[in-house]
């Protein structure tokens, strides 16, 4: 079993002034314990790559889709483990030392962190008690969980299917194939603005739709629109 020592934590942003920020202020313990910080724009118009300088290892630019901009960094990355970062998803303390953990003691080449939503209300943490129980039972991570991989393996599954939707489904059905994942201690917490904006019933609603109709083999372009 190789042995795991820094992180490249990747965050696919567009549009994200307001959250930036404060997300790399809070990632920069890692750059001080030798992990790297690779921030991949996919063309904001807010001022969003302004507020990187200084707070990232590399923040490069292409085309949007959370795809296509997680593989240009992946591509880059010198990291022994390639960590996927939403902006709103903010890592348990000590994140790195769990995840390295994780990957050494449970003999693991991917894995993920359970969740729990930022607001406190009870049908939040049922949402994201029932969004840890489905990724365990399926073996699939969504983005909001912070998916992390060996870059060897990583490269060895072709990176993330270049889809428009879908592509955290689809990369841990790859990974899936090639051992069981870790699980690391300690909760990554994501935004419940979604739920929020468009309402809890509404989007769980949607979220299962779209699941069953991607698993129904309808095109990913499709659901997207």
């Amino acid at each position: 079993m190789p042995e795991f020592k820094t992180l490249s934590l990747i965050l696919p942003v567009r549009n994200e002034a307001g959250l930036i920020l404060g997300q790399l202020q809070r990632l920069q313990s890692y750059r001080e314990g030798g992990h790297e910080i690779i921030v991949v724009d996919g063309g904001s118009s807010d001022g969003t790559i302004a507020l990187t300088e200084g707070l990232v290892d590399r923040c490069e630019r292409c085309s949007a889709g959370r795809s296509t901009q997680m593989n240009q960094g992946a591509a880059t990355a010198r990291g022994d483990v390639l960590l996927f970062l939403h902006v709103d998803t903010r890592l348990p303390d000590a994140a790195d030392k769990r995840v390295l953990e994780a990957l050494s003691s449970q003999s693991g080449r991917w894995g993920w962190f359970d969740v729990r939503l930022s607001k406190p209300r009870l049908a939040f943490r049922i949402i994201a008690s029932f969004m840890n129980w489905r990724s365990r039972l399926t073996r699939v991570s969504t983005g909001d969980q912070a998916l992390f991989v060996e870059r060897g393996l990583f490269r060895e599954v072709g990176g993330f299917p270049e889809l428009p939707l879908m592509e955290d489904i689809a990369i841990s059905k790859l990974l899936r194939r090639q051992g069981m994942p870790a699980r690391p201690s300690g909760l990554a917490i994501t935004s419940s603005r979604r739920w929020e904006e468009n309402g809890l019933v509404s989007t769980i609603l949607l979220m299962w739709w779209l699941r069953f109709l991607y698993f129904m083999g309808v095109e990913p372009l499709r659901l997207r629109r």
